[in-house]
């Protein structure tokens, strides 16, 4: 294989222009329910159960029981999204390697989505103290959503070369955002008027959350009408009487042990489980942290939240633009120091200091779209052709809303503090082993080894 790009990047074409459409879907779910209004109001509805009688301000020392098991209430949105990880890391490869198979590919994207958007308007019936129902959901809607990128992500190897993938990548996160913060916004002038429209708070967070559940159905269907036309393809043919669930398994057999044979995408897997664990557990976290360690008012937080949203989209586009001049590699290192610097400085944010909040979610918001972006178009080199699908469902198992470790992690240490201090300068480790792994990959060899051609900037 010739260690050259041989493709040049081409204008913009209507696929790409379809494809970013699906950030703009389920940002809207990621950044409104599982981000901002979700991991604290099913807090409040978890404490309402355990401590009916707790007066405002007060921690709540008693447990809930969840399947026998002592669970704080503050640590059961964590617990939730760690068992929602741990049972996607088994489900979502094979959908991967069904996905590869099937030959409408699109079609089984757009199922996984719309289930999972049904899953997150159904949430507007979480009241009460009924957190059970609001368990249930969210890991419904988090695997449905890890399966629908994991083909989503997957076409990005469809319809961009080599050298347009960091560039389509980063401006569908840009996008993401952009979609995103726009209902944000809409959900954040609803929180503000709710009394002057008859809502008292729960009811408008429920209609919010509601909100991203439609926004993320309806706009799915942009992208897949765009790109229904795509077949299926899969790289080593297996017999078709073994048909598509067999034939999935023989192919998903296939893959653990193709993996080995690529040094440096194994090691980039483990790399991003590592510092996207992180990632996601800031992300995760930041909503109640903000709330609940921070003490500041839903209102306030989802204010931050919409500004960082839209900072997010300019970070996006710079670090698109940083990486087409010294390469996606370098750009997402220099992006995991960054989110070092960002635990660190939200662990010393002093109470009610609001000037600190919002310079941190400035931060946040210039790293945050980059390394994600840049993340998923580096992956997309180092995977054999053909079998896109099925090696992005090992990815995808540690993707956005799905971080396992971190969270553990960090619902265990806060049922140890009571402090979610404590539970988020815990997380620095994840960013020091997943910046060092990732210096380890050699991108070159990599993608050569792959069978890929190799971009014009590494």
């Amino acid at each position: 294989m010739s260690s050259v790009a041989v493709n040049a990047a081409r204008p913009e074409t209507k696929e790409q222009r379809a494809w970013y459409w699906y950030d703009w879907a389920n940002s809207a779910y990621v950044t409104t329910t599982a981000t901002v209004l979700l991991s604290p109001y099913l807090t409040t509805v978890a404490t309402a159960a355990a401590c009916p009688d707790l007066p405002d301000g007060a921690d709540c020392t008693t447990n809930l029981s969840v399947l026998g098991i002592p669970v704080s209430p503050g640590s059961l949105w964590f617990y939730t999204v760690t068992f929602t990880t741990i049972v996607s890391a088994i489900v979502l490869i094979f959908i991967g390697a069904i996905a590869d198979r099937s030959p409408r590919p699109t079609r089984l994207f757009a199922g996984f989505a719309w289930a999972g958007a049904l899953a997150a308007c159904l949430m507007f019936f979480i009241a009460g103290t009924n957190w059970q129902l609001g368990c249930v959901l969210v890991v419904i809607a988090g695997i449905c959503l890890g399966a629908s990128l994991v083909i989503y992500d997957s076409i990005l190897c469809r319809i961009a070369n080599e050298n347009e993938r960091d560039r389509v990548s980063s401006k569908g996160w840009a996008f993401g955002y952009l979609g995103g913060g726009t209902l944000l916004a809409l959900n954040f002038a609803l929180d503000i008027f709710h009394k002057d429209l008859g809502l008292d708070r729960a009811m408008s967070t429920r209609i919010s959350i509601l909100s991203a559940g439609l926004w993320w159905a309806g706009f799915t269907i942009i992208p897949y009408l765009g790109l229904r036309h795509l077949t299926g393809t899969v790289a080593t043919p297996i017999d078709k009487q073994a048909g598509v669930v067999r034939g999935s398994l023989e192919q998903l057999r296939s893959t653990f042990g193709d993996l080995r044979h690529y040094p440096q995408t194994l090691t980039f897997l483990v790399a991003y489980l590592f510092f996207n664990d992180g990632i996601q557990t800031v992300i995760g976290s930041s909503s109640i942290y903000g709330s609940k360690e921070l003490g500041f008012s839903e209102s306030t937080v989802l204010g931050v939240f919409l500004f960082v949203q839209f900072v997010a989209f300019f970070g996006a586009r710079l670090f698109g633009r940083v990486a087409a001049s010294i390469g996606a590699w370098r750009t997402v290192l220099y992006g995991i120091a960054l989110w070092t610097v960002v635990v660190v400085i939200a662990f010393v944010t002093p109470s009610k200091s609001l000037a600190v909040f919002v310079g941190l979610g400035l931060l946040i918001g210039i790293v945050l779209g980059g390394t994600q972006a840049l993340s998923r178009s580096l992956y997309s080199q180092l995977i054999p052709r053909g079998r896109e699908a099925e090696y992005f469902s090992l990815y995808q198992a540690m993707e956005r809303g799905t971080s396992w470790l971190g969270t553990l992690i960090f619902g265990l240490v806060y049922q140890l503090t009571l402090s979610y201090r404590w539970a988020i300068i815990c997380l620095i480790a994840f960013f020091v082993i997943g910046g060092y792994l990732l210096s380890r990959v050699d991108m070159r060899r990599g993608i050569i080894e792959a069978g890929n051609p190799v971009p014009a900037v590494v």
